[in-house]
């Protein structure tokens, strides 16, 4: 069984926890401090419930709301977050995986009264950090993922054979991980306009109409099999991080905000596992340029986020798009090995002893406000 843990509105839910005036209130995180021209890079469920979400300019979200209580993002206060949240998972004794910087997935095999840890997860985040997760519990992840969403926020909810039938013919088939808009409408076409009825098309269907992707949407659906994870590995072959955003953006800061951010978490992983990367993958997906994913491979290995990030931005130029409209996005380092190098030269001993003592500040103050200030320059860029 697989348990998903999903934060519910986690930057607004932060940003609440630190400022108890802000609870119960429509909230609005901004990708960058000018409240009127950014766009939402989160919203509370106060504010979700107006119609308000991620990747709406501020300024309509003010006309909606003029009364919407405005916090400029602060990365480096989630990732700390996030970062905590997987420690106290680990903390269980199962395998656990990242989906993205706000779910989070877990192996907890044929453990008996599967609920009853997910009340005990769940209970232990809100003692912890004052905010809440949904978890979801199934046989394999995609369902989990699903399930994750059905008693959103706070909830709970089981998908097993007494009522997996019964429950996916509830969900539309775009609700499903993987799905979307676009071949949300391509299914409806063809007839196919639940999750159970897409659940119970055979594989050489969904193959036949999708492809190689068909045939595995199919396997992923009806695994039974164990998630694999970097961390149960003595040397992952890859580390990173991916996001979805509610709806696409094509603000350019925006993007690059959300880049800047999953390179830094990709960054200090690798130097908490004494790893360094000469391989970078930029995965995005928009409804204009599909399915983009590429990569490059460079003779200098490293591990900070400001190389990891401006090798994404040489590969997003790849798209041939000034402004790519981007739905979801995700960054990977591979290529990995042991950082048993010292730096040649002195600006790289500068840059090395640096980013220790930012990582050493972070662990012992916990709450890493130190962070590159690139982000906030690429959030104000346009």
């Amino acid at each position: 069984m697989i348990l998903h843990i999903d934060m519910d509105a986690f930057f607004a839910s932060i940003e609440q926890a630190i400022n108890p005036k802000l609870k119960g209130k429509p909230l609005i995180v901004g990708s960058r401090a000018n409240r009127l021209y950014t766009v939402v890079c989160a919203a509370s469920y106060e504010a979700k419930a107006l119609g308000i979400d991620s990747g709406m300019p501020t300024k309509e979200a003010f006309s909606i709301c003029p009364d919407l209580a405005f916090v400029p993002a602060q990365q480096g206060r989630y990732i700390w977050t996030s970062e905590e949240i997987f420690k106290l998972l680990k903390g269980y004794g199962f395998e656990i995986a990242y989906a993205s910087i706000d779910e989070f997935q877990m192996d907890i095999q044929d453990t008996p009264n599967p609920e009853n840890l997910a009340k005990e997860i769940r209970k232990g985040i809100q003692d912890s950090f004052k905010i809440t997760a949904s978890i979801g519990i199934a046989k394999n992840w995609i369902l989990a993922k699903l399930a994750s969403k059905i008693n959103k926020p706070n909830g709970i909810a089981i998908l097993n054979e007494a009522n997996l039938e019964q429950t996916l013919a509830k969900i539309p088939a775009q609700k499903l991980c993987g799905v979307g808009l676009k071949t949300g409408l391509f299914f409806n076409d063809l007839g196919i306009k639940t999750c159970l009825e897409l659940y119970q098309k055979p594989a050489d269907y969904l193959e036949q109409i999708l492809g190689k992707n068909g045939l595995n949407f199919y396997l992923s659906l009806h695994s039974n099999e164990r998630f694999q994870t970097q961390e149960a590995e003595e040397k992952p072959k890859s580390v990173g991080h991916s996001y979805t955003f509610p709806r696409a953006s094509e603000n350019t800061g925006f993007i690059r905000a959300w880049i800047r951010l999953l390179s830094e978490m990709v960054a200090r992983r690798l130097r908490e596992q004494n790893l360094v990367s000469k391989t970078v993958y930029l995965w995005l997906t928009g409804p204009k340029i599909g399915n983009f994913k590429a990569q490059k491979t460079y003779r200098e290995a490293t591990n900070d986020a400001h190389d990891i990030f401006h090798r994404c931005l040489k590969i997003m130029a790849k798209t041939g798009k000034n402004k790519p409209k981007i739905r979801a996005l995700g960054v990977t380092c591979s290529g990995l090995e042991k950082a048993c190098y010292l730096p040649l030269f002195k600006e790289q001993k500068r840059r090395e002893d640096l980013l220790k003592a930012v990582d050493k500040i972070n662990a012992r103050i916990g709450e890493d406000t130190l962070y590159p200030a690139s982000i906030e320059l690429a959030k104000s860029m346009k």
